[in-house]
């Protein structure tokens, strides 16, 4: 249920068809839109023996199945589960169904979620995994790009770990199944996916929660100080063994490559997972350093013209972009900001202060998320690609990245930053948030040496 775009519902379609599943494949976009996915089955022997339900979902489909594997994102009412409960039809999850054989043969599992700094976190912890124990016996998986985890069964092994990116939906699975991973690592929780869980944040951290509720007594559980004090109010049993690591875990003597207070403590979760690993410091200290951090995490592209160029398209929530402010704080006034989107039922106050201390131009790309900063920064009648000046900054909305960057451009000057951070969703104007970012990077790489560097 749920194809999708980003490859995991690929991967986990071909692995499904080359175990010789009778299988339906569901999703709500049509063939045309999910084009691109097809085509990467179309090589599969048993491709034509697929049945694909596109553009709708079929409520017979839920009724005489054996097992009903949904995307994340489904949403909490469907209709569609709630008919597959009532049939008694199991209900699992790319990264949970995998869990629910993998662990019991000894493959380690090391889970990590939180509103903001968990893809910093899994990353970074892979990678000390892999300069301890080898690449081979190190896997990723969970809210990854690209990798679906289900297929991991054919290639993990006793004794490997599989380091798993958890958001709230892929949890939920978890829940269902009632297993947590050995070691779980809950960074933080900040609002967020509020147009999801109905403005409902008990809901969220719920859902957050199964990353730990579900763990024996000689598991691992790390979190955050803000963490510590939800699990403390509604599951107390687990917070005297929960380990809360400082950001002074990780040597201020360390050459760290990452920007930002914010990925410090990602750094000190990584690194205090390597710890409980019983993994060498000079191992972890080496690869921390070396570590140069995600793509589209505060992600620093290129400086052409004395411009430099940052893609942030993963800052999805005003926190986010905030974070990435305070990290370049010293480009104060020179900041030239691309954000705005879709609204997720999110709150811009303190961030809209934040822009008016730390931007020289904004462009917001339409969406329900730009109406509210705007009002909070009292900004009243914009009319798309009109630019309106106020007496901190120059605003503009658009309606695609090329008008947005083009108009970056045209405010930066040399010493200048251009930022794509933007606080919102991306549906409406882009496919999902690393296409915004690709666009993004793929413009930036394109720039031409200006010689007229003003």
């Amino acid at each position: 249920m749920g194809l999708g775009l980003l490859g995991r519902g690929i991967g986990v379609t071909k692995f499904l068809a080359e175990c010789g599943a009778d299988l339906i494949v569901t999703d709500f976009k049509t063939a045309e839109q999910l084009a691109p996915s097809i085509a990467k089955l179309k090589n599969l022997k048993t491709f034509k023996l697929i049945n694909w339900h596109l553009g709708e979902h079929r409520l017979e489909d839920f009724k005489n199945r054996d097992l009903i594997i949904k995307a994340a994102g489904v949403p909490l009412d469907s209709i569609f589960i709630a008919e597959a409960r009532k049939n008694n039809i199991p209900i699992e999850m790319d990264a949970s169904l995998f869990a629910k054989f993998a662990m019991p043969a000894g493959i380690k599992i090391i889970g990590i979620t939180g509103t903001r700094g968990k893809t910093t976190t899994t990353f970074l912890t892979a990678e000390i995994l892999r300069a301890a124990f080898g690449d081979k016996k190190v896997h990723l998986g969970g809210n990854v790009r690209g990798i679906a985890t289900l297929p991991l069964l054919k290639k993990v092994k006793p004794g490997d770990f599989v380091v798993m990116e958890l958001d709230s939906w892929q949890l939920q699975g978890f829940g269902d199944s009632k297993i947590s991973p050995s070691i779980s690592i809950f960074t933080n929780l900040m609002v967020d996916h509020q147009n999801y869980y109905a403005n409902d944040m008990d809901r969220y951290f719920s859902d957050k929660a199964n990353i730990f509720v579900n763990q024996q007594e000689d598991d691992s559980l790390i979190c955050g100080k803000d963490v510590l004090t939800l699990i403390r109010k509604k599951h107390s049993s687990f917070a005297k063994r929960a380990i809360v690591p400082d950001i002074n875990v990780v040597s201020k003597n360390w050459k760290i490559k990452l920007l930002g207070e914010h990925n410090r403590q990602n750094i000190a979760y990584a690194v205090t997972v390597a710890r409980v690993l019983d993994i060498k410091e000079s191992v972890i200290k080496k690869v921390v350093e070396n570590y140069a951090g995600v793509p589209g995490r505060l992600e620093f592209i290129r400086e052409i013209g004395g411009v430099k160029y940052y893609n942030d398209t993963t800052a999805t929530t005003p926190d986010g972009v905030m974070a990435a402010l305070e990290a370049l704080k010293k480009y104060r006034g020179k900041i030239i900001l691309l954000g705005g989107g879709a609204d997720k039922e999110l709150v811009y106050d303190k961030y809209a202060k934040e822009v008016k201390k730390s931007v020289k131009a904004l462009a917001l790309f339409k969406g329900g998320a730009t109406e509210k900063i705007l009002g909070e920064l009292k900004i009243k009648n914009v009319k798309l690609k009109e630019e309106v000046r106020t007496k901190d900054f120059s605003v503009i909305v658009v309606d695609s990245m090329p008008d947005a960057f083009a108009w970056a451009k045209s405010q930066a000057k040399h010493g200048d930053i251009v930022l794509l951070s933007p606080g919102a969703a991306s549906f409406g104007v882009f496919k999902n948030e690393y296409d915004r970012g690709d666009q993004f990077v793929g413009l930036v790489k394109k720039i031409r040496y200006n010689f007229d560097i003003r």
